[in-house]
């Protein structure tokens, strides 16, 4: 390689890792030139966001939940606490027990409590081992209760989103260094040595947050007192203490641990320009829905304090426990022992934030003013394997609390499943944002309430004993991700040219788009196609062929950011209702959006590599016709195939419509001769 090549990716590289600062957690120095020739490869910069696994936010934050069994075992999380600094924060969700923080640089052994005052503790049996793939609990109740769940959180640390920093008071004022290298968002310091109170010092706390603190290990409002932070901002490389116990006792060990705050500035992502972390605050208003907060991302993890304005507890929200869009949160507070909250509506996600749900005085008082830390939902970076983002499997059980649905390789935010052989039988199709709510790909219905669960690490679960007694069921689930596959809820507002922001980070080739808040006539499934154009529409479960009307995407195509509605249809923008959307995308060699049109036997490219697709969907658009669909677990051979319908509740029929091709699918002269669009997903052989 030249030097001119390896200036360039040298280049490149620094702009991945924020600012440059190559930072190996394990020292406080930069890396040499030896670990950056590492990060380069060999000079192959093809794409450099693809080369640095801590520019996305899955290696650096993870909420993990698992059940415990009280027996010493190992947690996977994929967050690699051994080789880099971190901390892990867990919490008993099921029963009332208090939170347990441990970092990499304190040791695995030593706990503090966030709900409570207490000095570090030693305890051999809660988080015993920070591992390269996650952390090793043993048999004490704070982590293994048996049938007892639990979350954890796990931070790694790196420039730009989270530090770890001990240090030894002087009982004056003085400044400690830190590796941000940013705008410190939000600061957590704890006197290891002593029963002193969580200080904490946030960003959008008052006009003059270097002023004031707030406690983590209670609900009281902010307070002034110059001893806290010695009424001095900290900066990208330091914070200052001033003379309070809390923070700077002489000879008294302290551990802060930092947020930061991105302000258009972080660096992270797939094209190396996104934020992952805000710390902010907003005015409530008492109204619900109450105050947008505009993040630039959609939030996984949100903090939320009443600090201004009255007491309110340090309420936390995540994406696995649920963040429900129209129904109930699951919300845990960082200064209480309970179990988990899970009785109210708080907040509405969206893609570009959050909304408050709630006029409760702890999240939307008229007259207060709240701080908050929000981490950007993951699936930052676009898929290189199908089985990354998708599955499918039958099954032949009942479905109950002792069999559940079959398990994934991933995190599921969308499912589909179906009876094979009951007439009748309805293809109900759910999403994590809409918790246990589900739709019907073949009904014009209302979202129903279902039986399903979310938190689960590898699929969906199920909230009832009984769920189905018998039955041969096909399951699909998808994982949004970057380029290939997202869900966005929004509300109508019934006027043309309504724009719904979204996170696909493409342009979508197709789109499923269903009212949820309301059902019957003239709430269908309504579809957009890239190869029927702007003006045309399908329906997702009906045979009708593609129509033309403006009502529906207002003949405006989709961008890489937002899709465009019309403002009369009731299926796309109904002022006050309710909606989800499905939003689909080619990715090289995982998925293919596409057309075309069929006169006998066809073969159709998908630029698939290895084996036979996974899952097939087709609709024709020139004529009536069904929304076919195959897979792989039920077989897509040379001969007869096995299919059901997306738009009816037909029982499972066999005949030789498609057939293996290189690179894509063939299908046969029995496929009636027209125009047809398709879904197709790769092998996950």
């Amino acid at each position: 390689m030249s030097t001119k090549d390896f200036t360039a990716n040298v280049i490149s590289a620094t702009k991945v890792v924020p600012d440059g600062n190559f930072k190996d957690s394990k020292a406080s120095g930069i890396w040499d030139i030896n670990e950056a020739l590492d990060l380069i490869k060999g000079g192959n910069w093809p794409n450099a966001a693809n080369i640095n696994p801590a520019a996305f936010v899955n290696a650096l934050f993870q909420t993990h939940l698992y059940t415990g069994n009280a027996t010493n075992r190992s947690i996977t999380n994929n967050i690699d606490l051994s080789t880099k600094e971190g901390l892990l924060w867990i919490k008993k969700r099921s029963d009332g027990d208090q939170h347990t923080l441990q970092d990499t640089i304190r040791g695995a052994t030593k706990h503090l409590r966030s709900s409570g005052d207490s000095s570090e503790g030693t305890e051999g049996t809660t988080i015993t081992a920070f591992n390269s793939d996650g952390f090793s609990i043993g048999t004490d109740a704070l982590v293994n209760t048996n049938n007892a769940t639990y979350v954890s959180w796990a931070f790694r640390s790196q420039p730009k989103f989270f530090d770890v920093v001990t240090y030894e008071g002087t009982g004056s004022a003085r400044t400690v260094a830190h590796s941000l290298n940013t705008t410190v968002g939000m600061m957590l310091i704890k006197n290891r040595d002593a029963s002193d109170n969580w200080a904490v010092y946030h960003r959008g706390n008052t006009g003059a947050p270097q002023t004031d603190y707030l406690i983590l290990n209670t609900s009281a409002a902010t307070a002034d007192d110059s001893a806290w932070w010695n009424d001095t901002a900290p900066t990208s490389s330091v914070f200052t203490v001033g003379t309070d116990h809390s923070v700077n006792a002489s000879g008294e060990k302290y551990v802060a641990y930092l947020f930061a705050h991105n302000n258009d500035d972080g660096g992270f992502g797939e094209p190396g320009d996104q934020d992952i972390i805000k710390c902010g605050s907003y005015s409530g208003d008492g109204n619900n829905p109450g105050p947008v907060i505009n993040l630039g991302f959609e939030p996984q993890f949100l903090m939320i304090k009443r600090a201004v304005g009255g007491t309110g507890g340090w309420f936390i929200f995540d994406a696995m426990r649920g963040i429900i869009t129209g129904r109930n949160d699951n919300t845990l507070q960082a200064e209480a022992t309970s179990a988990e909250g899970t009785g109210d509506n708080r907040i509405f996600l969206t893609p570009t934030g959050f909304q408050l749900e709630t006029t409760s005085s702890f999240f939307n008082d008229d007259s207060s003013t709240y701080v908050y830390m929000a981490i950007r939902r993951g699936g930052m970076q676009t898929p290189t394997a199908a089985s990354d983002v998708f599955d499918v499997d039958v099954n032949t059980q009942a479905i109950n609390s002792s069999n559940a649905p079959p398990r994934t390789p991933f995190v599921t935010d969308m499912g589909i499943y179906r009876d094979r052989n009951t007439d009748g039988a309805s293809t109900p199709i759910f999403a994590r944002l809409q918790g246990i709510g589900y739709l019907q790909t073949n009904s014009k219905d209302v979202e129903g309430d279902g039986k399903t669960t979310w938190d689960e690490m590898d699929g969906w679960g199920i909230s009832a004993s009984s769920w189905e007694s018998s039955g041969n069921y096909v399951f699909y689930n998808w994982k949004r991700a970057r380029g290939y596959f997202d869900v966005v809820t929004y509300t109508g507002d019934g006027s043309a040219g309504l724009t719904v922001n979204h996170n696909l980070g493409v342009v979508p080739e197709m789109m499923w788009v269903k009212c949820r808040s309301h059902g019957g006539n003239f709430y269908d499934w309504a579809v957009y196609h890239k190869d029927l154009g702007n003006t045309k529409y399908l329906f997702l479960n009906t045979t009708a062929a593609a129509a033309a009307n403006d009502e529906y995407w207002n003949d405006t195509s989709p961008t890489s950011s937002v899709f465009s509605l019309g403002g009369v249809s009731t299926r796309t923008n109904e002022s006050g209702k309710t909606y989800i959307a499905h939003l689909f995308a080619t990715v090289a060699n995982v998925s293919k959006v596409g057309s075309f049109t069929q006169s006998g036997a066809t073969n159709v490219a998908c630029g698939f590599t290895g084996d036979t697709p996974s899952f097939i969907l087709l609709k024709r658009t020139d004529a009536t016709g069904d929304w076919l669909h195959y897979d792989s677990a039920r077989g897509i051979v040379a001969g007869n195939d096995k299919s059901l319908d997306l738009n009816n509740t037909d029982v499972e029929v066999t005949a030789d419509v498609v057939d293996p091709y290189s690179g894509g699918f063939a299908t046969t002269s029995s496929l009636t001769d027209g125009d047809y669009i398709f879904y197709a997903i790769a092998s996950i052989a």
